[in-house]
């Protein structure tokens, strides 16, 4: 690998760069916005006056569509753990990946301006930022790279629509929803594994249909046709209480001139921030927090909106856990304390040591947050099993890190995801460091701790929540090491490396070339 510091490397990176910037035409300050910067430093990135590393060499590549940029970032990004080191001092949890996700949906919604303040810079977000770009929505991120603006053209090309970046990310299929009131025909294509009929599709397309939404599924894209003469004519009960089922029927309610009740809907903390979005825009709903929720919609939105979503009660959880399983003193500050109390109180049974702060209101003025001081405790296996449920239990996303503490309680720990085929199979990838994992089935592992964490060198599980306990776990190991291809960490969680070294950690991102 060439060193950041090598100036003949550096000055030759700057040439690649403005070469490939003006064969594509951009000004240094286009590329600026496009990679959330100044254009005072693409300038000194050009002169070769700035440390760049492979990570930035990769995202200038893929903003400029340059090969020739990207030549040198031939390998996945890989992980270099040193653990055994204790965390200390306070990290600040970000905003939420599932509300930003539903947010940029929602911008659909308007023909005005939507502005998203700390948005999450994730690789689901740069998907989705992808997908809206290709059918004429425009974007910038402002104010230093903190602030995305995204402004939508009168007419969308949805006949332009990036494949590619649509097939990576699951949350393309919230589209649907907005996109029923733009266009009588459009066709989305959908992520590989989200075939038609599944847990995790159905619902959608069975609430959707009382708005006239007809889906047919080709191959590998879904064909919509919208009936404009049909409209719910009684409640719409959705036969399953998900996340991303419930924001699809709320952003097609929005845009529908009437009243809309939706039952059995989930209360989940990226719901709510769809519905304060909503709100903003105009459009009066009752029940949030609850399972039913009506929307009073408007069949025209054209308002300028500007929204501060919520911190994520998943990341949170990601860091209580790096407190524990490396047995140290940690502030954990923002948490969306509403959504993280059931976790907290299981915790509080198993001898976590915890102290919370004062609440006070997030920046969208509505979610409650605190800080959380983690402290080194004798861990024991709870009594009961550990499973999720629907808000207000244990987050689906938060169920995969009680392995990893359950490995350092003593005793033995059901932990049933229930809901995922298959996810719990990722988490027997902890035996890889140490741990003792049984898996019982394609639903269950049993824990059985306290674990002497061992360094290991593995690929990265393809699910994210799995793959993020596994980098946990090697905080937790003496040792060096190292995990492989962590783009699934990246979709989830910005700046990771650099975050948890500011609190002890001595991570590493590097590349194989």
């Amino acid at each position: 690998m060439c060193s950041h510091s090598d100036e003949d490397y550096l000055s030759r990176i700057g040439k690649l760069v403005r070469a490939a910037r003006t064969h594509k035409g951009w000004t240094q300050t286009q590329l600026a916005a496009a990679l959330g910067t100044t254009q005072s430093a693409v300038a000194r990135i050009e002169s070769g006056g700035q440390n760049i590393g492979l990570d930035l060499v990769a995202r200038i590549g893929e903003a400029l569509d340059s090969e020739i940029v990207s030549l040198g970032v031939a390998g996945p990004m890989n992980l270099r753990v040193v653990g055994g080191r204790r965390l200390s001092g306070s990290i600040e949890v970000r905003t939420s990946k599932n509300a930003c996700v539903a947010l940029l949906a929602g911008s659909l919604l308007t023909t005005g301006r939507t502005t998203l303040r700390r948005a999450a810079r994730i690789e689901e977000v740069y998907r989705l930022l992808e997908v809206l770009a290709s059918i004429g929505v425009r974007h910038r991120w402002i104010n230093d790279g903190l602030d995305l603006e995204i402004t939508p053209p009168a007419e969308l090309d949805l006949s332009g629509i990036d494949e590619e970046a649509a097939r990576r990310t699951r949350s393309i299929l919230m589209f649907l929803g907005p996109l029923l009131h733009r266009a009588d025909r459009f066709e989305i294509p959908y992520a590989g594994g989200c075939d038609l009929g599944t847990r995790t599709v159905q619902p959608h397309l069975s609430a959707l249909r009382q708005f006239g939404l007809h889906v047919n599924a080709t191959t590998g894209s879904y064909r919509a046709s919208v009936d404009r003469g049909v409209s719910p004519q009684r409640p719409i009960v959705l036969t399953e209480r998900g996340d991303t089922v419930t924001e699809n029927v709320l952003l097609a309610a929005a845009r529908h001139p009437g009243t809309t009740v939706i039952r059995n809907a989930s209360a989940n903390y990226m719901v709510q921030d769809l519905c304060f979005f909503l709100e903003l825009l105009g459009v009066r709903v009752e029940g949030i927090g609850t399972t039913t929720l009506t929307v009073h919609g408007k069949a025209v939105i054209d308002a300028d909106v500007d929204y501060a979503p919520s911190e994520d009660p998943v990341e949170a959880m990601s860091l209580l856990t790096a407190a524990v399983v490396t047995d140290s003193e940690l502030t954990i500050r923002r948490v969306p304390i509403e959504f993280i109390e059931i976790e907290l109180a299981v915790l509080d049974e198993m001898g976590l040591e915890c102290e919370r702060g004062p609440e006070y209101p997030a920046a969208n003025g509505r979610t409650r947050l605190t800080d959380l001081t983690v402290r080194p405790s004798k861990l024991v296996a709870p009594i009961d099993k550990i499973h999720p449920m629907p808000f207000p239990g244990i987050n689906i996303d938060n169920l995969p890190f009680f392995a990893a503490i359950a490995a350092c309680a003593h005793g033995s720990t059901l932990v049933h995801d229930w809901v995922y085929e298959n996810r719990s199979v990722y988490l027997t990838e902890l035996g890889r460091v140490g741990a003792s994992v049984q898996l019982m089935d394609p639903h269950r592992v049993l824990v059985e701790g306290p674990t002497r964490w061992r360094a290991a060198e593995m690929m990265c599980p393809p699910a994210l929540r799995p793959a993020m306990v596994l980098l946990l776990a090697m905080l937790a190991a003496e040792g060096t090491s190292i995990l492989r291809n962590v783009y699934v960490i990246n979709r989830g969680y910005e700046d990771l490396a650099a975050r948890l070294n500011s609190v002890g950690a001595q991570i590493e991102v590097f590349r194989d070339i």
